[in-house]
């Protein structure tokens, strides 16, 4: 595949238009060679602007390179969580495949927890492939990759990226890059908990998430950490926030927020982060994108009674 295919791939991804199931099975195929050559944990330096859960809102997606700036002209860092619960994760991964692909230093994504087939199967993405190519190979296809995406980012040893947040069975970060991140993500442990977990501003150890999955942490978990790692800040994503953003303990640690009046229904706002080259974090919130309810068929395939909704 040549770099002139994948330009028109981006193109017209861009404009909503479908790549055909053989063009994503040959995208994924390359891709998945590029995101194996990566470790458990990126390096990578500022200035970057980071992007939290994006669940399948497309037009949001088109919203936020029309303010950050396009790919690669704009250093871009994805902390999960691509599809489901909107009503366009097709065109979402499709579209982040094709640049991780062309601009592979430019643009890092991380795995959230809904990269995972057990989730997808019931969030809404295995249904939207379904309805959209006709059978499942184009999921298939997808969900072979996520197996593929890193689980960490450090910008400048001094910022710790990540989709959820800490876990008891995890002190350095060296400990993130043994773990075997190629297969689906496990129902516990170390892998688990740093795709689910989040911070808690009214605890200061571990407690029991009412996720099913991670923990809850706190200011003592979080001030250990950043000392461990000779780190100043933890980023993450995982949780709604409806001002787009929360920065908690101190200035220890931020949450990003990045879909808009989340499954069409929320009403919040959402954020990404500018991070200068001397590490200042810079929060830009925004609105949905006009488009963005209007595109939106009715969700009808998600488990919308279930107990898990964030």
């Amino acid at each position: 595949m040549s770099t002139a295919d994948v330009d028109r791939f981006i193109e017209q991804l861009y404009r909503g238009e479908l790549l055909t199931e053989s063009e994503v099975q040959r995208v994924c195929l390359l891709v998945r060679e590029v995101l194996a050559d990566e470790p458990n944990v990126v390096r990578i330096s500022a200035p970057v602007t980071v992007i939290g859960d994006v669940h399948g809102q497309f037009y949001d997606l088109l919203e936020i390179f029309h303010i950050g700036g396009k790919c690669p002209s704009t250093n871009y860092l994805f902390l999960g969580d691509y599809v489901d619960r909107g009503n366009h994760s097709v065109e979402t991964i499709s579209l982040l495949v094709c640049l991780k692909l062309r601009y592979p230093r430019r643009i890092h994504l991380l795995r959230g927890n809904h990269e995972s087939r057990n989730i997808t199967k019931t969030y809404g993405f295995y249904a939207e492939c379904m309805h959209k190519y006709g059978s499942a190979g184009v999921w298939r296809d997808f969900t072979d990759v996520f197996d593929y995406l890193a689980l960490a980012v450090t910008i400048d040893e001094s910022i710790f990226c990540v989709h959820g947040g800490l876990s008891p069975s995890i002190l350095h970060i060296d400990q993130i890059e043994a773990l075997d991140r190629f297969g689906e993500i496990p129902h516990e442990g170390a892998l688990a908990d740093i795709l689910w977990s989040d911070p808690d501003g009214d605890v200061e150890t571990f407690g029991r998430s009412q996720r099913g999955a991670g923990y809850t942490f706190g200011s003592l978990v979080v001030d250990r950490f950043l000392h461990i790692n000779g780190m100043s800040h933890i980023l993450r994503a995982h949780q709604l926030c409806m001002e787009g953003y929360l920065v908690l303990f101190n200035d220890r640690l931020s949450t990003v927020w990045s879909a808009p009046n989340y499954c069409y229904r929320c009403g919040n706002v959402a954020s990404l982060l500018n991070i200068d080259p001397y590490l200042k974090r810079d929060f830009i919130t925004f609105d949905a994108a006009p488009l963005s309810s209007v595109k939106a068929p009715p969700a009808t395939n998600m488990a919308q009674n279930s107990a898990y909704f964030l």
